[in-house]
């Protein structure tokens, strides 16, 4: 099976052609497991296969690490509109990707070789009732609400970007044990469908710095849903401006958004291929 490697700011995946390779819809959450293992596969946060769609220009068929199939991914998707482009599958500047059903739109931005080096998407609209989420509350909405989790007490701001999100603001995120308290937020029993949980310090009003741990894969240097539901929850607290960039541990991205409910995130960022490979 011919992939190719690619990340968005570290947040990297194998990616595979599924319009040219055919891998039965069974063995596609072993392989992404077997796949991502940094010691004996590939190594990856998780397994995308690039794919025909009868709802938009391609369909992006996700995988995490654990094998569990995965909503949506910011980083993921960038990637995908990278790939097509470059590799000559569109010729178009403007793209649809279908991610389970949800239909995403992308602008690229090529360098001086007619590569793409950046991809703004639109994300959607954030969905802040809980019931939607879904979290657990007896509240509509669960925004700066008090909860205690692994014995330690948080202040939780909680949306989906397709995907669940908790965010955490805090002072100091370097020093923090994610490897214990991830997998805590992630399995809590607020969290019907576990959580992808951001640890968020607030730089200034256009500047954010974030951690993440994602369902599924634990910490990754970046996450695009993510750096979208950080940026929304910073708004809606009064942290930060509607445009904002997110700092991650594998560098940043630009999130846009006007501040209501039907307003849609707009997320920014880079889309860089490593390498090509057989296995």
């Amino acid at each position: 099976m011919r992939f190719t490697k690619m990340h968005g700011c570290g947040n990297d995946y194998i990616y595979v052609n599924g319009f040219e390779e055919t891998v039965p819809q069974e063995n596609k959450s072993n392989l992404a497991q077997k796949l991502s293992d940094r010691h004996f596969g590939i190594g990856s946060d998780g397994l995308i296969f690039i794919n025909p769609s009868d709802k938009a220009d391609f369909e992006m068929e996700m995988y995490n690490a654990d094998g569990s199939r995965g909503k949506m991914c910011g980083n993921g998707i960038r990637c995908v509109a990278k790939y097509v482009y470059d590799k000559g599958m569109t010729g178009k500047k403007e793209l649809t990707i279908e991610s389970c059903g949800r239909i995403m739109e992308l602008t690229l931005y090529t360098d001086h070789g007619n590569k793409v080096d950046h991809v703004r998407v639109n994300m959607g609209c954030p969905e802040l009732r809980a019931s939607e989420i879904p979290v657990i509350s007896d509240k509509e909405r669960v925004i700066d609400e008090p909860v205690k989790i692994g014995g330690s007490k948080y202040r939780i701001t909680c949306l989906s970007m397709g995907n669940p999100h908790a965010v955490v603001f805090m002072n100091e995120i370097h020093s923090l044990d994610l490897a214990v308290i991830g997998p805590q937020f992630e399995c809590d029993g607020l969290f019907p469908e576990r959580i992808n949980t951001e640890f968020v310090r607030v730089v200034d009003p256009g500047h954010l710095e974030m951690r993440v741990w994602e369902r599924g894969s634990g910490e990754t240097l970046a996450c695009g849903t993510g750096c979208s539901a950080s940026a929304v929850a910073a708004v809606l607290l009064g942290h930060t401006h509607h445009s904002v960039e997110v700092k991650t541990r594998g560098g940043s991205m630009q999130v846009e958004w006007a501040g209501t409910e039907d307003d849609s995130v707009y997320l920014t960022g880079s889309a860089v291929k490593v390498f090509e490979g057989e296995i």
